[in-house]
């Protein structure tokens, strides 16, 4: 198991003061999956593994979103997701991949924005013909809706927009810099980057996010990203968190367990 300690942990603030979450739970904030199934088998079974040498504690997952898209499996990816949630306490956060599915299915004319994004991925893996993605759009819009199980659609439906443990925010791309966390918009939580990422502002929480892909775990002292590119890198990421303490759980078989992330 790849577990490092983040060694950068000392610049994390809030309100001045290292950030934790409540005792007696162990959070496992998992990063972008974007359809590749091999991959979240596998990091979950290494979080199964981290669980059981933390019984003392409740486990709560937190996952940040992106769950399709790009990859080859999202349908196994989303089946996958609802059978965890029938044995762990889940948190399933929206990303803006699934907010263009779901708007797709009831507007057919975005359908080439969702494809550019990476979306025909997605519609290939719930056996939708081929020929029902050549020009004929409300066509091909009726092939997803009939082979889209309920439990998917409900899945997608009910994803929240964050969770906050403690100190820490969790949504899927970052907040709007400058306004409340709690009167943040869903545009801002699903697609913001740039004036985000570059914010030094104390948000009064540290905020856990994907969205943006880096190289390698991104701790800034308001600020920690775990998209980890893992549908092109093979790195899927997840952020353990049990009071003030912080490490990495990933699938990259190459990881340095000297290096700071």
């Amino acid at each position: 198991m790849h577990t490092v300690l983040l060694s950068k942990i000392d610049q994390l603030k809030v309100h001045g003061r290292r950030p934790s979450v409540p005792s007696g739970v162990r959070i496992y904030a998992v990063g972008d999956i974007h359809g590749r199934v091999d991959l979240l088998d596998d990091l979950l079974a290494m979080i199964d593994t981290d669980v059981a040498h933390h019984s003392d504690v409740t486990p709560i997952f937190v996952f940040l979103g992106d769950y399709i898209d790009r990859g080859a499996s999202s349908r196994e990816t989303i089946s996958r997701l609802i059978a965890r949630s029938e044995i762990s306490r889940c948190i399933f956060l929206k990303g803006n991949h699934e907010q263009i599915m779901l708007r797709c299915l009831e507007d057919a004319g975005l359908f080439e924005i969702w494809i550019r994004l990476g979306g025909l991925k997605t519609i290939m893996s719930y056996d939708v013909a081929p020929d029902a993605m050549r020009g004929d759009v409300d066509k091909l819009q009726k092939s997803l809706r009939d082979r889209l199980p309920r439990s998917h659609l409900r899945f997608l439906q009910d994803l929240q927009l964050s969770f906050t443990c403690g100190d820490f925010f969790f949504t899927h791309a970052g907040a709007k810099p400058n306004v409340d966390l709690s009167q943040q918009k869903e545009k801002d939580l699903l697609w913001v980057r740039e004036e985000f990422l570059s914010c030094t502002n104390d948000f009064g929480k540290i905020v856990v996010h994907g969205h943006t892909p880096v190289r390698e775990v991104d701790v800034r002292p308001n600020r920690i990203n775990i998209d980890t590119r893992a549908f092109a890198s093979n790195c899927l990421t997840c952020l353990a968190i049990q009071q003030d303490m912080i490490s990495v759980i990933s699938t990259d078989a190459v990881i340095d367990h000297n290096k700071e992330v």
